[in-house]
């Protein structure tokens, strides 16, 4: 017997994050166009050990501690002092990485103009729960994205 089950859509990154982000209580997108090509922003957005701390305004540094395929650990440090231990997926175009306190996401896509379309979520979590505090993150989405249009201008000038 053949079933004709529904194909999933084919999403995007960027509309991937915003599908993870409506599964967590409190969590906003934040979305910007960069006036650069995919392959100029992607790479900033996926250097997790180098530009990562660069545009999380909260994060000292990051540093990679396992990779196994997708899958992502990292440690990383607060400007305030604390240390988190994240777990998450990186792929093209998305990454998704979650602590017991922190979970972000970004997502880059190309546009037709030859644009980069990226989006950001996160902010600190609720222990035991699938929700983030919603105070600031709005904010913080439109800092992370800012600092990464200004990174991508100083990098890349026109």
């Amino acid at each position: 017997m053949t079933v004709n089950w529904p194909a999933p859509p084919d999403l995007d990154p960027v509309r991937r994050l915003y599908a993870l982000a409506a599964g967590v209580s409190g969590a906003r997108v934040t979305e910007r166009e960069i006036h650069a090509n995919y392959a100029t922003v992607w790479p900033l957005l996926a250097d997790l050990d180098g530009e990562l701390a660069r545009l999380v305004p909260d994060m000292r540094r990051l540093k990679v501690t396992a990779i196994d395929g997708d899958r992502v650990k990292a440690t990383a440090r607060s400007r305030f002092g604390p240390v988190a231990r994240f777990e998450g997926v990186r792929r093209p175009g998305w990454i998704w990485l979650q602590s017991r306190f922190v979970l972000f996401g970004m997502a880059a896509t190309p546009t037709p103009n030859g644009h980069t379309r990226v989006a950001f979520t996160g902010g600190v979590r609720v222990p035991g729960r699938a929700a983030l505090i919603p105070v600031g993150v709005d904010r913080a989405g439109r800092r992370v994205l800012g600092r990464l249009a200004t990174r991508v201008e100083s990098a890349h000038p026109h």
